[in-house]
């Protein structure tokens, strides 16, 4: 048995030996992930959206569960393009998921629900305006989205954006972006952070179904080949700069901007161009096509290989080991 080496708010809040979430990553995440970050003494969480239905998340959710006694978390899109939010609330409570990790919107229907079932709350935010805020709301913790954050992120360094949050509330900061290696790890830790939430490194595991092509790119490509785009939802998000890439323009040009900015017009032009990118993320993440688009962070930096998730976890606590 191993031996509980960290003892901070995160690791006694959800009973893991180490204070690492594997991230909710879309398309990505799957359970057999979950199934592996609990066995490993970490958790993961996992997009709602990524199960075509209700009856699929659920299912999903029972798998996680009756394979692992480690805690287990569902990601909530909390904004109005998210028509199903509700009922996938709805499932996550029936089914007492753990911890539920809310994005783009406002969390405050979560947290209601939640808080009386004892199913914490933690909210992604990327300044301390929104930290401060959904604090007040009653969430559990911060997901502190910062500028190294694969898919969409913030606009701050870590070793900025840690250190505010952490001066300034009460609850858990949990750090998103940046960190796939131990010394990244430490590093993220001495700011102050509780624990980290990790995607990129998970992209390139043997539990992932996303195809060999995009796990191998995580491993080839460079931190330098990383890029930001804001065509795919008016929001920055960053991609890998393969040649299909290079061929694009990343900008939203100036009728672009219009509509993701107009007070009427804005909302269902995003829902297109979330639509239309979505389908692009999908058509590259699960063959191989020379319109590839493949979704990760700079901090594939630090992979060298594919791997097990239970080898990535090994990898990233080796610093912690047990005595």
């Amino acid at each position: 048995m191993k031996n509980k080496i960290f003892k901070n708010e995160l690791t006694k809040m959800l009973n893991i030996d180490f204070p690492i979430i594997v991230a909710p990553m879309f398309l990505v995440s799957n359970s057999k992930m979950l199934i592996e970050a609990g066995k490993s003494g970490i958790t993961g969480c996992v997009p709602a959206l990524n199960y075509k239905n209700l009856s699929e998340l659920k299912l999903a959710i029972q798998d996680v569960k009756t394979h692992t006694n480690g805690p287990m978390g569902v990601n909530l899109i909390v904004n109005k393009f998210n028509t199903k939010m509700l009922d996938q609330l709805k499932v996550c409570v029936d089914l007492n998921v753990d911890y539920i990790i809310t994005s783009l919107g406002n969390p405050n229907p979560v947290i209601n629900v939640c808080k009386p079932k004892g199913i914490k709350v933690f909210c992604d935010v990327v300044d301390l305006k929104y930290a401060k805020k959904v604090e007040a709301l009653g969430a559990d913790a911060i997901i502190a989205v910062n500028n190294r954050a694969g898919g969409h992120l913030g606009p701050m360094p870590p070793e900025e954006l840690i250190p505010i949050l952490v001066k300034n509330c009460g609850i858990p900061i949990i750090s998103a972006g940046g960190v796939s290696t131990s010394s990244d790890l430490k590093a993220i830790l001495e700011l102050g952070a509780s624990g980290v939430s990790i995607g990129t490194p998970f992209i390139a595991t043997n539990e992932a179904d996303v195809s060999q092509e995009y796990k191998q790119a995580i491993v080839d490509y460079g931190a330098e080949d990383i890029v930001v785009t804001d065509r795919i939802s008016g929001s920055k998000c960053t991609i890998i700069n393969t040649p299909y890439v290079q061929s694009l323009p990343l900008k939203a040009n100036s009728f672009e901007r219009f509509l993701f900015k107009n007070k009427w017009l804005k909302k269902y032009f995003k829902m297109f161009r979330w639509a239309k990118g979505t389908q692009m993320f999908k058509n590259s993440a699960f063959a191989a096509t020379y319109k590839t688009v493949w979704c990760a962070g700079p901090s594939l930096e630090g992979v060298k290989s594919i791997r097990s998730v239970s080898q990535v976890v090994s990898d990233l606590t080796k610093d912690y080991s047990t005595t």
